[in-house]
């Protein structure tokens, strides 16, 4: 099950931003989120779902690759 649909609640939830104005393979900077927020709203989703989000994802631009990194994070602790 893929966590894009929480991750846009989430985004809502923490910056106002319409999940339905966001394109999830457009940049979350483009959509107004700083590298300040974004770092913030990584420590937000590993806080969600109990994950640490390794180096070498810091580069995630877009919520589909988020997204990504989430259920394959999360694959991995059921594993």
């Amino acid at each position: 099950m893929s966590s894009l649909k929480e991750l846009q609640d989430l985004i809502q939830e923490k910056y106002g931003l319409d999940p339905a104005t966001l394109d999830p393979h457009a940049s979350m900077r483009g959509s107004g989120i700083d590298s300040l927020a974004l770092v913030e709203f990584l420590f937000a989703v590993e806080d969600k779902y109990g994950i640490s989000v390794p180096d070498e994802y810091s580069n995630i631009d877009t919520l589909a690759e988020l997204a990504e990194v989430v259920d394959k994070m999360r694959a991995s602790q059921t594993a």
